[in-house]
């Protein structure tokens, strides 16, 4: 009742939800979408580039890039794990792996829904991606899929950024922003509450850049969120291996292992890694007033730091999480 009072009452508040609701539409046909287009290749892909750490590592990176969900991701390796097709050491290397591609959902949020109007591309895609569903070949039905998960994420971004700048006029968030550590845990539980409640990282970081950008939050409060998004995430793998055997319940562990190690790391040395975006930034092109894209390479950089520290132990941790469940 009272979501549904906002809804009704606030046309701002409306706007955001209604931009959230249609990128999660949008996740949901790219999933499915790609079940039907890759024709099993991403199962295969994944069954064959496992075989060491460091190929999981990278086919996890690669697969969750390109389908836009590390949940699929996560489905179908909890589902290799069951049918004994790979290893518990292998899948952890994808986890691994699928953390740093979640985060090129917010370099495509940075790098194209705030400088273009990305919607003018969304219809073009709905508009062919509901042709294809006619097909009778899987493939192209799947490819239609895609295109509409597509425009449905992109139409989201843009009904998200136009209720963030009209919101700002009425309310300022940035007020109410804290200085110090306090203001980093606060806005890091508030990332990782809004993660468990969307269900989506990916969504979460859509709402952090399209508020940052609006001048809604200030940067270091965007980061803590970030933080938080990548914490909130591991109840989606949780929920997910409640169904599953022993071995997907393993490896929800290792996600929320890796996820909170990732998080300490990132929260301990918060301020110099702002220092290192900062540095960073200009090498590769990133104006200095850019925090959009500035908070992408952030979220990027801490991840990669993440399996960096965590990959080495995998061997411990796949015999740790072996003596549970």
């Amino acid at each position: 009742l009272v979501f549904a009072w906002l809804v009704v009452s606030n046309e701002d508040a409306k706007t955001i939800i209604a931009g959230i609701a249609i990128f999660l539409i949008g996740m949901q046909y790219m999933e499915n979408g790609f079940k039907l287009f890759s024709g099993g290749a991403l199962e295969t892909a994944l069954e064959r580039f496992t075989s060491t750490t460091p190929k999981a590592i990278g086919t996890g990176f690669m697969a969750t890039a390109i389908v836009q969900s590390s949940s699929l991701v996560s489905v179908i390796i909890i589902s290799f794990l069951s049918a004994e097709l790979i290893g518990l050491t292998q899948a952890v290397g994808v986890v691994f792996g699928s953390n740093i591609g979640t985060t090129a959902t917010a370099w495509l949020v940075s790098a194209f829904g705030l400088k273009i109007k990305i919607s003018h591309y969304a219809l073009p895609m709905l508009i062919f991606g509901v042709v294809m569903q006619f097909s009778r070949t899987n493939g192209y039905k799947g490819f239609g899929s895609v295109l509409i998960g597509l425009g449905f994420i992109f139409l989201g971004f843009s009904y998200m950024k136009d209720g963030f700048e009209t919101m700002k006029d009425g309310l300022d968030l940035a007020k109410y922003a804290m200085s110090g550590y306090m203001g980093v845990f606060v806005y890091i539980a508030f990332g990782a509450a809004a993660t468990v409640i969307i269900q989506s990282s990916s969504a979460t970081m859509a709402i952090i850049i399209t508020a940052l950008a609006t001048g809604q939050i200030d940067y270091i409060n965007a980061l803590s969120l970030a933080i938080g998004a990548n914490i909130g995430t591991t109840v989606t793998a949780a929920i997910g291996a409640m169904a599953s055997n022993k071995n997907g319940k393993r490896l929800a562990v290792a996600h929320f292992i890796f996820n909170i190690i990732t998080g300490l790391v990132a929260v301990i040395f918060i301020y110099q890694l702002r220092d290192i975006v900062n540095i960073a930034a200009p090498l590769l092109g990133i104006a200095e007033n850019d925090d959009a894209m500035k908070l992408s390479l952030f979220h990027t950089i801490f991840n990669v730091i993440g399996v960096l520290i965590v990959s080495p132990f995998t061997k411990q941790m796949v015999n740790f999480l072996e003596t549970l469940f």
